[in-house]
């Protein structure tokens, strides 16, 4: 059994988006969504579950629900960054880092299962998260989320075995004589990236002490560092099942979205 830990970054003050780990999704907040995803995606492993933040309001709130809270730096610009931070605090040494972000109140704990699965089959690998196959609809409404939203959603390309070779906020690959293929497959070849991240620990602060890299400042994707630089990712192809995805919460038009998925699916 791999020896787990979740470390749920949750910033208080996001410019975009002020306030976001508490604000509220149908009637409960966003934070909390998500450590009940992290539970129930960990219920079978040796894990552990803190949230790390730079504001006392979520501190409080923590404490109020019983939830392990560190308070990190400000200067984290990142939620990788606040991840590090957390490790040492703990001063613990696991061997798979969850990333769980707190603003992704949209993850089947089931993904948590896969990611954990992922790495105790290929336990040598940097980095594993999880990418998911759009349909030909789910591809449509992305590319109209796109309109109002650029740069919220990531898509992924992989090798033949599952490795990571490209991730963006432009939808890729790009597609040609697509009616023609959509009349010969049921879904589209687009993998959509799933904001979950499982990190060797090793490899978390390897990648740390490595400078921001080209594409990585472009596309603004922590996970290009690892490819720019040669470590390997590999993904886990996971299934929303009867609900449908979407990408985190990035702005209060996300809210309204993810309220209706809840509203035409029900919860987890």
């Amino acid at each position: 059994m791999v020896k787990t830990l979740v470390v749920i970054p949750a910033r208080y003050g996001s410019s975009r988006f002020p306030g976001k780990p508490l604000a509220k999704i149908a009637g409960k907040e966003m934070l909390l969504r998500v450590v009940e995803i992290a539970k129930k995606g960990t219920e079978a492993c040796d894990a552990q579950i803190v949230v790390a933040t730079e504001d006392g309001r979520i501190l409080n709130f923590c404490k109020e629900h019983d939830i392990l809270c560190l308070m990190t730096s400000d200067a984290c610009k990142t939620g990788s960054d606040r991840v590090c931070e957390a490790v040492k605090m703990l001063n613990v040494k696991p061997e798979l880092i969850i990333n769980l972000q707190g603003d992704n109140p949209v993850c089947p704990p089931w993904f948590i299962k896969e990611l954990i699965k992922a790495f105790e089959e290929d336990p040598m690998v940097d980095l594993v998260t999880p990418i998911t196959q759009l349909s030909w609809e789910a591809l449509d409404k992305l590319r109209e989320s796109k309109k109002t939203t650029p740069f919220s959603g990531t898509t992924c390309v992989v090798d033949k075995d599952g490795y990571a070779l490209w991730f963006s906020k432009n939808i890729i690959p790009a597609i040609r004589k697509e009616a023609d293929l959509r009349t010969k497959q049921i879904k589209s070849p687009v993998y959509r990236h799933i904001g979950l991240y499982g990190y060797k620990s090793d490899s978390l602060f390897k990648f740390k002490q490595l400078d921001e890299s080209d594409y990585e400042k472009l596309e603004g994707l922590e996970q290009l560092r690892f490819l720019e630089n040669g470590m390997r990712i590999k993904t886990a192809i996971v299934d929303y099942g009867h609900f449908e995805g979407m990408s985190g919460v990035d702005s209060p038009e996300d809210i309204l979205r993810a309220e209706a998925l809840f509203a035409k699916y029900g919860e987890f």
